[in-house]
Formats: C-alpha cells, sequence, structure tokens
C-alpha cells in the first residue's frame, strides 16, 4: 500500500489502518488492502453543466462521442449540459478521471 487513502469516515479509517497491519504482518494477500483503499476514497467531485461542457471542449469531443465514452446516451449528456440533470455514479467517476487526466 504505497498511497495514503483518505478515509470517508473514523470507522473506515480503523479498517483500513487494520487491514494495513494485517497486510504488513503477512496475514491477507495485496488484494484485499486495495479492495478496502477503494473504498476510503474520497468521492469524485460534483460536475456541473459547465464542467463538463468544458471538459467536452478541452478533449473536442461531440456530445455523442462523449456520451459513447461514458457508456450513456446522447439525451443524458444534453441533459446535463443544459442542467436537467446531474452525472451520478459510473459516469460521474468516469468524468473525473477523464478530468484528472487532463491534469496531469
Amino acid at each position: 500500500m504505497k498511497k495514503k487513502a483518505r478515509a470517508k469516515s473514523r470507522i473506515l479509517k480503523a479498517v483500513h489502518d487494520t487491514v494495513g497491519d494485517l497486510y504488513r504482518l503477512g496475514f491477507i494477500d495485496m488484494r484485499k488492502p486495495r479492495e478496502f483503499d477503494a473504498l476510503c476514497l474520497k468521492p469524485a467531485p460534483d460536475y456541473d453543466s459547465k464542467k463538463i461542457r468544458a471538459l467536452r471542449d478541452r478533449y473536442k469531443l461531440s456530445q455523442a462521442v462523449l456520451a459513447a465514452v461514458l457508456n450513456t446516451s446522447l439525451s443524458t449528456v444534453r441533459k446535463w449540459e443544459i442542467g436537467d440533470k446531474h452525472p451520478s455514479g459510473p459516469s460521474l467517476k468516469l468524468l473525473d478521471l477523464l478530468g484528472r487526466a487532463l491534469k496531469g
């Protein structure tokens, strides 16, 4: 476990610390700490209509192509950009990954 993950709560932090100790002592393999790391990561930031449009413009993607990349419908991307809907779940995570790729 190279990267320190930020816990969502005190309980998850305690679980994360315990799993780290179990790994260091050789009681569990590396897969388990990675699963707990995923639980303890801070949530993806919200993406409003302006952020989504800016992200799409920076990658020079049409709404249809962004919809295909995110495995969602064209109408959903349109609704995000006019503010009728907000991305959530996997779409929000994928938008966050795209946004972080631009920074890196």
